[in-house]
């Protein structure tokens, strides 16, 4: 309620207690208009009563929620189902007009406000993880793998005689459908296994950066041990000299420091392009968003206009939800937890891989994801692709078994020699991969490793029996 309707409110209820609901009113506007005028995380999160207000004025902004309005057209954010329509706060029209998806569509003001100040908001959280140079972010409302196809199409207007990309040798199929479904030819550069790690070889890439038809070279911040982050700084001094372009896919490296700072060397030592990460992985939401951020912001423009049609404002909805109940404080708090929590996870797989003759394996350029070798578990004649399934059917996710007895596999139609999943052809050790990501607690680690163990025990006591039998 305005002042005026708060006054004609002292004429029901008492005059101090109108008073004091007003004094609350005009605190949560000045949290919005805080919010608007500086386009930041606030210090603090904002409560639940604070965000729904908010979310109910920015809805009133879209012509489907006039009152009085009638839809003439053939697009008039008609929602059939309430459920649906509270779980969108109303708003229907989506983002983006049908040649771009930044732009502001003249009959929903609201979502257009609402996907420009989410884009604000996730440029200066990740500006706060570290990434100072980034000037534009835009939030696109597929995942990381089609977002990085939008990039590829976006730059193909800037060099069009290009027919290939090369990729530094990531295993997972979205990194090489995403070159494919852009139309260019995928040029993987295997990488090179130092000690435990797979690193970036950068001498072939070099190589292959001597064909004039080359568009871009994607790196990779963020992966699975024993796969190292790209050498970035490298690879963005070899783009800068060959002049071609620098993507790269930072998945889910806004939450890792480390991560950061590499991307922001590489921008001063060479050239960085487009950065595309996660929303889901990064900020806690469900899946299906992804970033482009630049510091060139021109580039940022060419992927918004690249894309074909309106769009869902899902994404920006759940994301504007999420950074404004974190607020700066959360934010940095749960960056500065996972960075704690990964030292802690270390030394909790290395205690259950001495236990079992297994090792943690050496990775120091991972700062999110480790490996343990299941070699000795392997030489015993137990099936590690089982070992993994054991973990799943205790209510354990996101690991990863990789064994190096693995057949040859084709992704995409390019063959990969035995090993796909390790990122290397023929890595020595079959290996358990697991990840210290934003928003592990201790408690999941140590419920994590407490399954872990019991896996391994009844392992042993399997192999055991089998041994039993076999010598009866």
């Amino acid at each position: 309620m305005n002042s005026q309707n708060f006054q004609l409110a002292k004429s029901f209820v008492h005059e101090s207690y109108v008073k004091q609901a007003e004094q609350s009113r005009k605190g949560r506007e000045k949290l919005i208009r805080k919010l608007l005028s500086n386009r930041k995380l606030s210090k603090d999160g904002w409560d639940e009563v604070t965000i729904r207000l908010f979310l109910q004025e920015i809805a009133s902004m879209d012509s489907n929620n006039f009152i009085g309005n009638v839809g003439a057209g053939e697009r008039e954010a008609r929602i059939f189902s309430n459920i649906v329509r509270e779980r969108n706060y109303g708003l229907g029209h989506g983002i983006g007009r049908s040649g771009d998806i930044g732009a502001i569509q003249p009959k929903a003001a609201g979502s257009s406000l609402l996907a420009k100040l989410t884009d604000s908001l996730v440029l200066d959280a990740m500006r706060i993880a570290g990434l100072k140079s980034i000037k534009s972010a835009l939030v696109v409302p597929v995942a990381t793998g089609m977002a990085m196809t939008l990039v590829f199409l976006a730059l193909r207007t800037l060099k069009p005689r290009a027919t290939k990309i090369i990729l530094s040798r990531i295993d997972q199929k979205s990194c090489i459908k995403s070159i494919q479904a852009a139309g260019y030819e995928p040029v993987i550069v295997d990488n090179q296994v130092v000690e435990d790690e797979a690193r970036t070889d950068v001498q072939s890439i070099l190589n292959s950066l001597e064909s004039d038809r080359i568009l871009c070279v994607v790196s990779t911040t963020s992966c699975f041990a024993p796969r190292a982050p790209d050498d970035v700084v490298a690879i963005a001094s070899l783009c800068q000299s060959f002049d071609v372009f620098h993507i790269v896919n930072n998945a889910y490296g806004i939450q890792s420091r480390q991560s950061n700072n590499w991307i922001e060397l590489a921008s001063r030592k060479g050239r960085v392009d487009m950065i595309v990460q996660s929303t889901d992985k990064n900020f806690m939401v469900p899946v299906g968003g992804a970033i482009v951020a630049s510091s060139k912001v021109d580039y940022v423009k060419n992927v918004a206009q690249i894309y074909p049609g309106r769009a869902s404002a899902q994404i920006h909805i759940d994301l504007l939800i999420t950074l404004v109940q974190m607020g700066q404080s959360t934010w940095q708090e749960l960056l500065k937890e996972r960075e704690e929590l990964f030292p802690v996870l270390k030394e909790e797989l290395s205690k259950i891989a001495r236990r079992y003759g297994e090792r943690l394996l050496d990775t120091p350029h991972n700062p999110i994801s480790m490996a343990m070798t299941l070699d000795h578990l392997e030489s015993k004649g137990f099936s590690v692709e089982f070992f993994g399934s054991m973990l799943f059917t205790r209510f354990v996710s996101g690991t990863r078994v990789v064994s190096r007895n693995n057949n040859n596999k084709k992704v995409c139609g390019i063959e990969f020699p035995n090993g796909f999943g390790a990122h290397c052809t023929n890595y020595p050790h079959s290996y358990l991969t697991a990840a210290c990501a934003l928003g592990m607690t201790r408690k999941d680690i140590e419920i994590f490793c407490t399954r872990l163990d019991e896996c391994f025990q009844e392992a042993y006591e399997k192999l055991a029996l089998q041994k039993k039998e076999e010598y009866l």
